[in-house]
């Protein structure tokens, strides 16, 4: 069964909605600038809310080794996302399960997710960030194609509660990531779209 991660949550009550709905793991962006950005001490009094095997992770982007493990250890992450340019000696330092974004062009995405030793690699669009706007997916027979290479794929860009049955039967992933596709507005879940989202990609 395809697993769930739900990106971008800033608050309790996102946070239950989403374990209700039956998420396996929620994302607590540390981006500075972004618009889902929550700092330390507002991750840790969601965090601290969490069920037993939920997974709370950490998405950094380019962020200092010190700095990434002071905030995991400040909030109580599980596992850390890293969106950037971060090398894998970059990556080597952490001592927590390691996940590696790859920017989807093309095919050539392929070879960049051979370069990393992460538990999973999460394919994404090209573009920073989602301000709200509907994203475009990712090539999904790309993903497929790392999937059929071995990798464990988390798939992300684009994913709504209309499309992620159609991503996850063709893709085959280890897990979908969505934020934008299941908000009202940047940072703010709407209860129907998560909950769509979680039973559709769970049904496919």
């Amino acid at each position: 069964m395809v697993r769930v991660k739900i990106c971008g949550i800033t608050s309790v009550e996102d946070a239950r909605l989403c374990v209700e709905a039956g998420a396996e793991a929620l994302g607590f962006n540390f981006v500075e600038r972004s618009p889902r950005f929550v700092t330390p001490a507002q991750a840790r009094a969601v965090i601290a809310t969490l069920p037993p095997f939920v997974t709370p992770v950490g998405v950094f982007w380019d962020h200092p080794a010190g700095h990434v493990k002071a905030v995991a250890e400040e909030c109580g992450l599980a596992a850390l996302q890293f969106h950037g340019d971060e090398s894998l000696e970059d990556l080597a330092q952490h001592r927590l399960p390691v996940i590696k974004t790859i920017k989807v062009e093309g095919p050539a995405a392929l070879e960049r997710m051979r370069r990393y030793a992460a538990v999973a690699i999460l394919l994404d669009s090209p573009a920073r960030w989602s301000e709200g706007e509907a994203r475009a997916p990712i090539s999904w027979s790309v993903a497929h194609a790392a999937t059929a290479a071995g990798h464990r794929v988390i798939l992300s860009a684009g994913l709504t509660p209309d499309n992620v049955t159609e991503a996850a039967r063709m893709v085959r992933p280890y897990a979908v990531d969505v934020a934008s596709g299941v908000e009202t507005r940047p940072g703010v879940k709407d209860p129907d779209k998560v909950r769509r989202f979680v039973a559709a990609a769970k049904g496919a």
